[in-house]
């Protein structure tokens, strides 16, 4: 029996895809491993890999074709001694379930003989019991939330990460009489413009600014990377580990909001925005609180040329529970980011530079940087936000406190 392919939820956010390259030809023989493909989601360009052996008999979608909507019919493998008449020239209408193997799964879900179905208007919804009640916790219709386990499968990751579409989102007229140029929208940048007007439509934001003092960490940095050339601490290393062990010290501030629930995190796992062709990405240092600056230094750089590859999986940005986004190497001086939903807080970091302070009634100079923290007002309270920015001034103005 010909085994049909479909294009895979490779994140739980990818409602569509674009088929960027097909790395197999019709006739080609394949085995379990072999790379049919490589798949353009909203966050990178990733490697489809095949479960089964079979020859090549159809594919169905030309390399570039965009907007390949999850579970759409994309080639059919045929089992020895198959004949390739037998396939149809045309995709079937209705796609079944997705059923993959990529190197972008991240959670395994056992999957029962038989998954539980939730019927919406003749579509076949495939969800678990535990994703069904979170989704009517949420008030979320699940028919809405694109699956990524197994089959298609709508897994309780999938709804914790389901950010609601808003219904009445407004597209601007546009307008003017100067020569352009129209560029058609990547899959990333079509999902930054969805989920960051979802985030200021549907997350109620407030803001909270401080100048922090620099010259403590700026002679330790430098004495640190006097002592060896095999690593090169940088200003954010500081900033990431300052906020993991903020978030250690002020508990309530790792936190997101689900509705009728609060969940309290144990482990700060720090997203670091990437500006990257094209767009941003946000991958994340796990653990972040209990690791030192240079195992920091070393993800942080590793993951970065990942993002800037396009080769990032998944799990490097899955995840996170707070959100650090720097401009100060670009002379940016502050402003004022936007929260990354589900996650409740995100610290904006503008450039240090010289200025004119009183210290101890004397006019003197010192290296300060201004950072700005965008709090979710759902789960975040005003004082909440004051204490966790406190404690990150604390940390990065006497950096030996971070050894504590």
């Amino acid at each position: 029996m010909a085994i049909e392919i479909y294009m895979p939820a490779l994140s739980p956010t990818m409602e569509s895809g674009t088929l960027a390259k097909w790395l197999v030809k019709e006739g080609d023989t394949v085995e379990s491993g072999t790379i049919l493909a490589e798949i353009e989601t909203d966050k990178a360009t990733m490697e489809y890999e095949n479960i089964d052996d079979g020859v090549v008999g159809k594919l169905y979608v030309a390399e570039g074709t965009e907007n390949i909507a999850v579970g759409q019919l994309i080639a059919v493998l045929l089992e020895d001694g198959e004949d390739a008449s037998a396939i149809s020239d045309a995709p079937a209408k209705k796609a079944a379930p997705v059923a993959i193997k990529a190197e972008a799964v991240v959670e395994v879900t056992p999957v029962a003989p038989t998954a539980p179905v939730v019927n919406t208007g003749g579509k076949r919804i495939f969800s678990s019991p535990l994703a069904r009640r979170l989704a009517a916790q949420k008030g979320v219709d699940i028919a809405d939330i694109p699956g990524s386990g197994p089959h298609g499968r709508v897994i309780k990751r999938d709804v914790e990460g389901y950010v609601p579409v808003a219904k009445a989102a407004l597209v601007p007229s546009l307008d003017g009489d100067a020569p352009f140029e129209e560029i058609k929208l990547s899959n990333m940048r079509k999902t930054i413009a969805k989920r960051l007007t979802e985030s200021k439509q549907t997350v109620p934001h407030f803001y909270l600014g401080v100048d922090i003092e620099l010259d403590n960490l700026l002679t330790a940095r430098k004495e640190l990377n006097s002592l060896s050339d095999e690593y090169k601490i940088s200003v954010n290393d500081f900033i990431i580990r300052a906020c993991a062990l903020a978030l250690k010290k002020v508990p309530e501030a790792n936190v997101q909001f689900g509705g009728d629930v609060m969940r309290h995190y144990s482990r700060s796992d720090v997203s670091v925005a990437v500006a990257i062709p094209g767009g941003l990405v946000t991958p994340v240092i796990r653990g972040a609180e209990q690791k030192g600056l240079r195992q920091i230094s070393d993800e942080t750089k590793a993951l970065a040329k990942k993002a800037r590859d396009g080769k990032l999986m998944p799990e490097d940005y899955m995840g996170g529970t707070f959100s650090i986004s720097n401009l100060g190497m670009m002379g940016i001086k502050q402003f004022q980011a936007v929260i990354n939903p589900p996650q409740a807080a995100i610290l904006a970091v503008g450039s240090g530079e010289q200025r004119v302070i009183m210290k101890d009634g004397a006019v003197t100079s010192a290296t300060v940087m201004s950072v700005n923290l965008a709090c979710d007002h759902r789960a975040i309270d005003g004082a909440v936000g004051a204490k966790f920015l406190g404690a990150i001034k604390t940390y990065l103005e006497h950096p030996s406190t971070m050894l504590l």
